[in-house]
């Protein structure tokens, strides 16, 4: 089963649980860890969905003991791991591009519509993944480019993944980047405009890089994509679709997502 690569077994003896945490919820911190949710979001998704007092800093307390005693349930922790920064290109590449300084003011990611699109490079710059997030809900689709970062193959798949959703469109942000050079014919197919953030200033399109640095849990800075099948790609925006957040008050992207579409 293509769900192996992404599970890791705690070795239960070495969690604490005998004391002031009861087993029962020693049990259920552990499923939700093996989710890959922060302790933030433990402790907050208990405390607000099911009525239970238990501090992030008991889970840390319990993640760093079981590393100690050569554990993995540090592995499912995604502040362990450093995003990889690379430089962009310059929006002179970009013919007829509009400036993110041209984005409505509205597209602050408070109203539903507005999207982020980036691609994720592999080791060797010969693969890619298409990654696309819905900013006010932090919902994410994932795609393999088996071909790389041409234009035209991150074309099709964007009008693809967003088609379905053509009606609420409003933007879409993206950085400089060769392969979205075929942006006007997004802009025709989609009916949508996308336009461009300043170069190295990742922190203008912050939803889909936090959403890369996600992903990066799952699949690490020198791991080939041709490891990872279409359907564990599927997975991987399974499993973080069905994350909850802070920034939603612990609720999933996935259900604030389409409850626009109820």
């Amino acid at each position: 089963m293509f769900f192996n690569k992404f599970s890791i077994s705690p070795n239960l003896s070495y969690l604490p649980g005998n004391g002031s945490t009861p087993p029962w919820m020693k049990e259920k911190v552990l499923k939700l860890i093996r989710e890959d949710w922060s302790p933030k979001q433990i402790s907050g998704y208990l405390k607000k969905q099911e009525n239970i007092a238990l501090s992030h800093e008991t889970i840390y307390k319990l993640i760093r003991k079981d590393k100690q005693n050569g554990g993995e349930l540090y592995k499912h922790c995604r502040h362990k791991l450093k995003h990889r920064k690379r430089p962009v290109g310059s929006v002179k590449n970009i013919p007829n591009h509009t400036s993110i300084h041209q984005r409505p003011k509205d597209a602050d990611g408070k109203r539903f519509g507005d999207f982020e699109m980036d691609t994720i490079i592999g080791e060797n710059h010969s693969e890619a993944i298409l990654t696309i997030t819905e900013r006010k809900t932090n919902y994410i689709m994932i795609q393999k480019l088996p071909k790389g970062r041409d234009s035209e193959e991150p074309t099709k798949e964007v009008f693809k993944k967003l088609l379905p959703f053509k009606d609420k469109l409003k933007t879409i942000t993206t950085n400089n980047g060769s392969e979205f050079a075929a942006h006007e014919s997004i802009t025709k197919m989609l009916g949508v405009p996308v336009y461009f953030a300043d170069p190295y200033s990742s922190w203008q399109k912050g939803a889909i890089e936090n959403g890369n640095k996600l992903i990066r849990q799952y699949i690490p800075k020198k791991a080939s994509f041709k490891d990872y099948s279409d359907q564990d790609i599927k997975y991987i925006q399974y499993k973080l679709n069905r994350r909850p957040r802070e920034k939603l008050d612990l609720k999933l992207p996935k259900n604030e997502f389409f409850k626009h579409f109820v």
